[in-house]
């Protein structure tokens, strides 16, 4: 949720709704600073240098932002190695899917190894 830019009051109105519990903004916050750090290491791991197969892909979502609601696109990119066996090689929000943003993603992977 809060990758997907909602606000840590959003996501505690989202977590009462669904769950009905209490959740505060200082909570969230401090989860964030303990997630966000392995979130990072994880996408920036290097990857193996061949995959017999990689899919990509991107969905688009409607997110509150701002108490507007925006339309991201969470792009994604699955590979199978020689083994095959399968690995979320990277996971990616973006305003809308675009040719430039894909181009990012696939220097980003050449850059991890791929």
């Amino acid at each position: 949720m809060y990758a997907k830019v909602m606000t840590t009051a959003d996501i505690e109105s989202h977590m009462r709704d669904l769950y009905v519990i209490n959740i505060s903004d200082s909570t969230i916050s401090r989860i964030m600073d303990k997630i966000l750090p392995i979130v990072k290491e994880w996408q920036e791991r290097p990857l193996k240098n061949v995959y017999g197969v990689v899919f990509m892909d991107a969905i688009h979502y409607h997110v509150r932002n701002e108490r507007k609601i925006v339309k991201l696109a969470v792009y994604i990119a699955i590979g199978i190695d020689m083994d095959g066996h399968k690995d979320v090689l990277g996971m990616y929000v973006g305003q809308n899917e675009s040719a430039k943003f894909w181009l990012s993603i696939l220097n980003g992977l050449k850059n991890r190894g791929v």
